[in-house]
């Protein structure tokens, strides 16, 4: 059973080698979960749905709005048919950043809703000023109480919206939003990742009409009826970018299936640029690891197809092993540093370039005690433990939990020593 006083115990030092089915993708599942909401008639059925707290969170919420909910193995069914509550509990929202994406879905089913601001790993201030101010320029009433805030559809209508960033979320939920919403409406500097694509592809299997996911333009037709489906989320880009970054750290040779090579593009340039194999084939990616590596010198995160702010803890983990100095720097998120000083428990020689940027590099290393912050920082707490000989610990691993399904059943798969405490 987890809770939140486990900790991993990691005997690092040993290659990793074998294969493993890289997970369903916790970003892609989430607002698909939401807009299940929107089926007007029958089941609507996820296939292979990640076993990680944020999904259990998200379901619990929508348990709160009356939807049926059940589990068949790994995949749940849920049917909307006696959804009524269009406010969302405060408690399971404060959990999760990703409860946000309910707002799109809940005001379109209800046309009114409250929520209270989302909670999350504290990686910036993620402020949803464009959530609220795209939703108002399609003729929703935003009232602000406290740490809640009220929003009324009654008089919505369609439009085109224009994003002053590429925001995953705010895309996520006027999507939601608009799919049912009579005439046209248009999202402009939309969000690309493969996640609203993959949101998109669902809803458009629901009977929605939406046209140009994966561009900077989306057009949504909106549909009155929407259909429950049986649907396979995408698999998780960022899991499988973590276990291609362990290998780089701890060397061997691993075979991830279920991947699409194209959503780590970025990743996987730069692995082989300093010395990684990489071989693809349909959905399985073989990477490999024997010799020294060189430095990736520098990297900035962005906007999808940039390289993903998920993935640049974990190369901050890389870059303790590799030599000469490196540099990341982080535009989407002002907080992705805070494994830094863990990092430097370990040997980590760290120096702030800018409040955004940070050159990294390492002479000594040794296995310590460490303490997970956030979700993708825990996750490269690990990956470094993983490279180092001598044993470490991570603790406050329930923030790996909300991504990673049983990420050390999942190492331990592959070689690597260390379990659970």
């Amino acid at each position: 059973m987890k809770n939140k006083k486990d900790k991993f115990i990691i005997n690092g030092g040993k290659e990793l080698h074998g294969k493993i089915v890289v997970q369903t993708s916790k970003n892609a599942v989430l607002p698909i979960i939401s807009a299940s909401l929107l089926a007007d008639e029958g089941d609507v059925e996820l296939v292979n749905c990640p076993q990680i707290t944020d999904v259990s969170n998200m379901l619990a919420i929508m348990r709160k709005l009356n939807v049926k909910v059940s589990k068949h193995g790994k995949n749940y069914v849920l049917n909307p048919s006696q959804a009524s509550n269009s406010k969302i509990d405060c408690r399971l929202i404060k959990s999760m950043r990703s409860s946000i994406f309910l707002l799109g879905s809940t005001l379109s089913r209800f046309k009114t809703t409250t929520i209270s601001l989302p909670g999350g790993c504290k990686i910036g201030a993620r402020p949803i000023d464009i959530h609220i101010n795209s939703l108002k320029s399609l003729g929703v009433e935003v009232k602000t109480f406290g740490d809640q805030l009220f929003f009324d559809a009654t008089h919505a209508h369609a439009g085109s919206v224009e994003l002053k960033l590429p925001s995953v979320g705010a895309t996520e939920n006027l999507v939601q939003f608009a799919c049912k919403l009579p005439g046209k409406t248009t999202i402009i500097n939309a969000a690309r990742e493969p996640e609203v694509v993959d949101l998109c592809h669902f809803l458009n299997a629901m009977g929605a009409k939406i046209v140009g996911a994966g561009g900077k333009k989306i057009t949504i037709y909106g549909q009155a009826n929407l259909k429950g489906v049986k649907y396979k989320p995408i698999g998780d880009r960022i899991v499988a970018g973590t276990i291609m970054i362990a290998v780089a750290i701890c060397g061997g040779k691993v075979s991830l299936e279920n991947v699409e090579p194209s959503h780590n593009k970025k990743l996987i340039e730069i692995l082989c640029r300093i010395g990684c194999k990489i071989d693809t084939k349909n959905d399985i990616l073989t990477i490999s690891k024997q010799n020294s590596l060189m430095p990736f010198n520098r990297i900035s995160t962005g906007f999808y197809p940039a390289f993903p702010t998920d993935l640049q803890s974990q190369m901050l983990a890389l870059s303790i092993f590799l030599p000469a100095k490196n540099r990341v720097k982080e535009i989407v998120f002002e907080n992705r540093f805070l494994i830094a000083s863990e990092l430097e428990k370990l040997g980590a020689e760290i120096k702030y370039l800018s409040q955004n940027e940070v050159e990294i590099s390492a002479q000594n290393l040794a296995a310590v005690s460490l303490i997970a912050r956030d979700l993708r920082g825990g996750a490269s707490l690990v990956l470094a433990s993983l490279g180092i000989k001598g044993q470490s610990e991570v603790s406050s691993v329930h923030y790996i939990d909300r991504g990673y399904e049983s990420l050390e059943k999942m190492f331990a798969k592959l070689g690597a020593d260390i379990k659970r405490e």
